[in-house]
């Protein structure tokens, strides 16, 4: 390990993360929302990467971060394709992933920064909620590294954040509030995890513009837990969440600024 946001992610991940109780991964239990009105919505929302990878498939894809690849709709991803490369910091992640997807993958343990990959030999780059678990100074260099080895013409597809949504805002008020009332001392949700996590602005994705053409597109609107405080578990909130992805769809600019996940497509430039 290389620094300490690797050294906190391997960590968490090779305890933990990946541990698989009753069918359902402590991840999944962490960052997940299962609830009865929310599932048709969150699957939709994982689909969306689908859109973007080509429906040729090809010979080679490249998951970074793969971790457990632990949703049908993550193991589809790869479907077209001859073999998934599965990367991740966690043995117990690829363990898990070979147990999904077996000899249709390759499976690499270790820092992505170390892999030896070749320029231009993938046909397409995946990586889902990794990134901003990467160190802040190190983020580009990754993402630059994804766009060299990933094919011309083909796509690097990644889920990440936006730091200034919307809900942070109103969110502010709320925790000084719960401060001056004493409140802070509540038990938190989460408090054993201890994962590193940086998220640059959603402007920042424009520096790639010099080797891949860039596109912002919305994954999802929010974060589990704040989906959970926000939208009943009713068919009431079926329908929340049936409006939401429309709008989503319809809106997509606005969406990308003021909410949570946007997925970002890169096309590398040159000729495929």
């Amino acid at each position: 390990m290389k620094n300490e946001a690797e050294e906190k992610v391997a960590k968490f991940y090779s305890e933990k993360g990946w541990e698989v109780v009753d069918g359902v991964t402590k991840d999944a239990q962490l960052y997940e929302d299962f609830r009865d009105n929310a599932i048709d919505y969150v699957i939709k929302c994982r689909k969306r990467v689908q859109q973007y990878i080509p429906e040729s498939g090809g010979e080679n894809i490249l998951d970074v971060g793969s971790g457990a690849v632990q949703f049908k709709e993550y193991q589809d991803y790869s479907k077209a394709f001859k073999k998934r490369w599965c990367n991740d910091l966690s043995q117990m992640g690829l363990d898990e992933a070979k147990k999904r997807i077996g000899d249709h993958g390759v499976f690499l343990h270790g820092s992505f920064f170390d892999l030896d990959l070749k320029p231009d030999f993938f046909d397409c780059t995946i990586s889902l909620h990794c990134i901003y678990h990467m160190d802040k100074d190190k983020q580009e260099e990754a993402v630059r590294k994804m766009i060299r080895v990933t094919k011309p013409g083909h796509r690097v597809v990644i889920v990440y954040a936006n730091p200034r949504t919307l809900i942070f805002y109103l969110k502010v008020p709320v925790k000084i509030l719960k401060r001056l009332v004493g409140l802070f001392k509540q038990k938190k949700a989460k408090e054993e995890v201890d994962l590193y996590y940086f998220v640059h602005t959603v402007g920042w994705w424009k520096r790639f513009r010099d080797v891949a053409d860039v596109k912002l597109v919305p994954w999802r609107s929010f974060r589990s837990d704040d989906q959970k405080k926000l939208i009943p578990n009713s068919n009431f909130g079926k329908k929340i969440f049936d409006t939401l992805y429309n709008w989503e769809n319809n809106y997509p600019g606005f969406f990308v600024r003021f909410f949570e996940y946007p997925l970002i497509i890169l096309t590398k430039k040159g000729d495929a």
